[in-house]
């Protein structure tokens, strides 16, 4: 008897075990639709042949990116965007840099203190800063030029990049840096020659991030860009005050294609870095 129900307790146990993976799975699934259906559904409405946002659509062509690429003031503001997300990721990537490798090799007292200065735009609301920035951008006369919106955008983008350098820059070992300057190498040398290079995947990443985080951010550059440096979420911005129409969804599925193309290339980076790295945990 104390035989039959023990195995049937391993029985009832297996099956409830099999049903929650089930269940799990399934819930897995549904939250992956729940995330794509919207893009899917934007995609494809930007191939839509109708004259007004459809969905499904009736017919399919490329007329909205033709409109789209045919219209000077949107190429302007892919031109903006580009040139402020590029000068946006260096100006973050280089100060994240040094402040990562500050915050993690450094031994001041402050250190926590300025950690939770430079990681505040995290949690402080972009429309609280982006006030803060016009008011000071607008006193200067700033409003309209490029690489202050640029600097404005870093201001965003560099708490991200001191996460991912950060937590880069904890795994190089402090003892590959004393040896190389033992042997001859000076700061600059060791920067050059041991923490760059063993940091390259993560510096490839921030600068990726923090190019996305400018290209794709509204709020500062709705106070900021005005007429001169109008970027494209606020040309996104200004199109959706006016009309709801297929053209949108050719942007959106534009700054969809960048973000894939950014993530690619991220993963891409760190694939190939992993080859080329020896692998240490092999024996000889």
């Amino acid at each position: 008897m104390s035989a039959t129900l023990s195995a049937r307790i391993i029985e009832f146990s297996t099956t409830g075990g099999m049903l929650r993976a089930v269940l799990v799975r399934a819930l897995v699934v549904l939250l992956c639709v729940g995330l794509l259906a919207p893009i899917v559904v934007v995609v494809v409405l930007s191939f839509s042949g109708d004259g007004y946002m459809r969905f499904p659509p009736e017919s399919f062509s490329f007329r909205w990116y033709e409109r789209f690429l045919g219209d000077h003031r949107w190429r302007n503001a892919i031109l903006n965007s580009v040139l402020v997300a590029g000068m946006t990721c260096v100006f973050a990537t280089f100060l994240g840099f040094l402040a990562a490798y500050a915050m993690v090799r450094g031994g001041f007292r402050a250190k926590g203190a300025v950690t939770a200065f430079l990681l505040a735009p995290l949690i402080v609301p972009h429309v609280v800063t982006a006030i803060g920035i016009y008011y000071l951008s607008s006193k200067w006369g700033l409003v309209g030029v490029r690489p202050w919106i640029a600097v404005s955008h870093a201001v965003v983008a560099l708490p991200v990049v001191l996460v991912i350098l950060q937590s880069a820059l904890r795994a190089v070992d402090p003892n590959l840096e004393r040896a190389a300057m033992i042997f001859g190498c000076d700061r600059w040398g060791v920067f050059r020659r041991v923490v760059l290079p063993l940091t390259l995947p993560a510096v490839v990443s921030a600068a990726l991030f923090s190019f996305l985080t400018s290209f794709d951010e509204l709020m500062i550059s709705l106070f900021l860009a005005g007429v001169r440096a109008e970027t494209l979420p606020v040309r996104i911005w200004n199109s959706l005050l006016l009309e709801v129409e297929p053209t949108i969804a050719a942007v959106s599925t534009l700054l969809i294609g960048v973000t894939v193309i950014a993530l690619l290339a991220d993963w891409g980076v760190r694939q190939y870095r992993a080859r080329a790295l020896p692998d240490t945990t092999k024996g000889p």
